[in-house]
């Protein structure tokens, strides 16, 4: 994509369709870098990612299902056949962690967010690079049982599962919105 990085910011889209190939490890340790250039006070680096692939991506859907049948186990087969299926959308998923500090002048909420911008940043460089990707999070993210399923300490916060890969079909476009509804002066 060329341009300046403002019209790349403001092209970016999600892709819910995602297949093979996924970046080579060369493309993959510069989205990887652009996370780790997130917003990070007193430099505390909370964040981490899990990389999910191949059949891990199974594992993560027989994960899923558990969860889901263990607050409702009457679920069909249907629906627990969706949530097998729900990591297969993507070749490969990034998980974001916060590890959350105790810190002073650094609350958990702020080394949430500086994930969630080491998310966002991915999501830019995938885009960047010709690849795509799409950041799922619902109650599975929220999930304690899908948190110890991953590894998950206490103190950590599952930010969300970045999905990625090379798109499939067109991307739905996204209208320019009026910057005026959502920036005003103060006071």
């Amino acid at each position: 994509m060329e341009g300046s990085l403002s019209e790349l910011i403001c092209q970016r889209v999600s892709y819910p369709r995602l297949s093979e190939p996924v970046p080579s490890p060369e493309v993959l340790a510069r989205i990887y870098q652009s996370a780790l250039r997130a917003p990070d006070h007193m430099l505390l680096r909370s964040s981490r990612y899990l990389v999910i692939q191949g059949s891990a991506r199974a594992q993560l859907g027989e994960l899923f299902c558990e969860v889901a049948c263990s607050d409702d186990a009457n679920l069909s087969q249907a629906t627990r056949d969706k949530y097998r299926a729900m990591p297969l959308r993507a070749p490969m998923i990034l998980v974001g962690i916060s590890s959350n500090r105790e810190h002073a002048k650094v609350p958990a909420q702020e080394q949430v967010l500086s994930c969630g911008v080491g998310m966002g940043y991915m999501l830019l460089a995938l885009n960047a690079e010709g690849f795509g990707g799409i950041w799922r999070t619902g109650f599975l993210a929220r999930h304690p049982k899908v948190k110890a399923g991953l590894g998950l300490d206490s103190n950590e916060t599952l930010v969300g599962f970045l999905y990625l890969g090379t798109p499939q079909g067109q991307p739905k476009p996204l209208p320019n919105l009026n910057i005026d509804d959502y920036f005003q002066c103060w006071p």
